[in-house]
């Protein structure tokens, strides 16, 4: 019986631990990375480079639809000179996990707009990945969007 007490002494430390990397679902910490996001589309639907500059992290990287890695640098860039325009950024199904000091969100967003290559009209489901620094203050570390099976071109909706 001592062993067994002892045992389960060990492991309450280590449980703990553990329980701190499960998804964590407090209806603050979602409502607020819903907020930013939110923030974020406004900030893209109507080219505030400067909000997209304070929201991404200074180590930002971007996966466009055909694979293509943008830094924080090349995405503001490519807003700043207009490569990229979103007229229409309807999101739906959002979904916010929340690890620790980390959020993940996930959505479907209907586009309408254009780029380099053509048009990006279509459905997409994007990830964008949050980090809350030290301050308290969240900001986006990862972003990846794939086009929804069935749409005619890949786009970029970074």
């Amino acid at each position: 019986m001592y062993a067994g007490a002892l045992l389960l002494t060990l492991m309450l430390p280590l449980g703990a631990a553990q329980a701190s990397l499960l998804p964590h679902h407090g209806s603050h910490q979602r409502k607020t990375i819903e907020r930013l996001e939110e923030r974020y589309r406004q900030a893209v639907l109507t080219d505030n480079v400067a909000t997209m500059r304070r929201m991404l992290s200074e180590d930002y990287i971007g996966i466009d639809p055909s694979g293509i890695i943008k830094t924080k640098r090349e995405t503001l860039a490519d807003w700043k000179n207009h490569v990229v325009v979103i007229q229409e950024l309807t999101l739906s199904d959002v979904r916010v996990r929340i690890y620790g000091n980390t959020a993940v969100l996930t959505c479907r967003a209907t586009v309408m707009g254009h780029d380099a290559e053509g048009s990006l009209n279509g459905e997409f489901r994007y990830t964008r990945v949050y980090h809350r620094e030290r301050t308290g203050r969240w900001q986006i570390v990862s972003f990846e969007a794939n086009r929804i099976a069935g749409h005619r071109r890949l786009g970029r909706i970074m």
